[in-house]
């Protein structure tokens, strides 16, 4: 499956009292590399998202983002004072002796004074934490890799496209070249005819030179290694595993075998192709440069 390097996927959801979101998104460069922001208090979920990510991702710079919200009262213990609080029922006790009041101290009573409460964070367990992560991450990253997919598909058949007209154009030159040659002895031809005028022509030295004319400018095996990187090319398309490199590779073969043609045409025809095949191979390029 070809997939582009360029993807974004978003999760978000409420597990175990955090709201959790995860976002991930990528851009397209030569190796994997990683980078993440994850709350200080959560430094350790760092290695496993990458761990996690490089297990989906060979290709790209990608770039992470985890929030982790505690939302008010989960994970939360109440410490109660309570020689603070013995204080705080003696002394009102005491002073309404002094004034003479009825006692009627309650536990509501008592329990507005604030101070003899203390609300502590729980300890976490990583474990627990991390679990929560992954679920979404596990989601966030379903949609980036579909994402990806989906990107990858428009790259594969704009490729196709491409390698029909470079096929297309390969066969105009392979057309184009013998008839290059027939120009050259007829032009040859005229121009002996001229300078001779009324002497004979000699047929075997047309010959000969023509012959040389189609040794230096023949292009047939240039054209038949051309046709065969653009198989190579299809059938790497099909191909499950990551296969952006190979296709550079082999993009670097299709410029060589089309320079060649170039420096060996001397007509003006084929030199129009060629220049014609290196712009659809520089689209290619460009477009494999963004797959994984």
């Amino acid at each position: 499956m070809i997939r582009s390097m360029t993807g974004f996927g978003r999760a978000q959801e409420t597990i175990d009292g955090r709201d959790i979101l995860v976002e991930i998104k990528s851009v397209n460069h030569r190796f994997f590399e990683f980078s993440c922001r994850v709350p200080r208090a959560y430094g350790y979920l760092e290695e496993k998202l990458k761990s996690y990510l490089q297990t989906k991702i060979s290709r790209g710079k990608v770039d992470v983002n985890v929030t982790v919200v505690t939302l008010e009262g989960a994970n939360a213990q109440v410490e109660v004072n309570y020689e603070l609080a013995k204080s705080y029922t003696e002394a009102l006790r005491a002073l309404g002796d002094k004034l003479g009041l009825v006692d009627d101290l309650s536990l509501s009573a008592v329990s507005r004074f604030s101070d003899i409460f203390t609300v502590r964070k729980g300890m976490e367990d990583e474990e627990v934490i991390w679990n929560g992560v992954k679920t979404v991450l596990d989601e966030a990253a379903e949609r980036f890799v579909a994402m990806r997919a989906a990107e990858g598909d428009r790259l594969k058949e704009d490729c196709l496209n491409r390698l029909v007209n470079i096929e297309n154009a390969v066969g105009l030159i392979e057309n184009r070249s013998p008839r290059v040659v027939e120009e050259y002895r007829a032009r040859l031809y005229n121009k002996l005819k001229d300078v001779l005028e009324n002497t004979n022509i000699d047929d075997q030295r047309i010959l000969t030179e023509a012959a040389i004319f189609s040794e230096k400018t023949a292009v047939d095996e240039e054209t038949v290694r051309l046709r065969s990187h653009i198989a190579q090319f299809r059938d790497i398309l099909k191909l499950k595993e990551p296969v952006g490199r190979k296709l550079d590779f082999l993009v670097q073969e299709f410029n060589r075998e089309t320079n060649t043609i170039g420096s060996k045409a001397q007509d003006i025809e084929v030199a129009r192709i060629v220049v014609d095949v290196k712009s659809e191979i520089e689209k290619i390029r460009e477009q494999i440069q963004n797959i994984e």
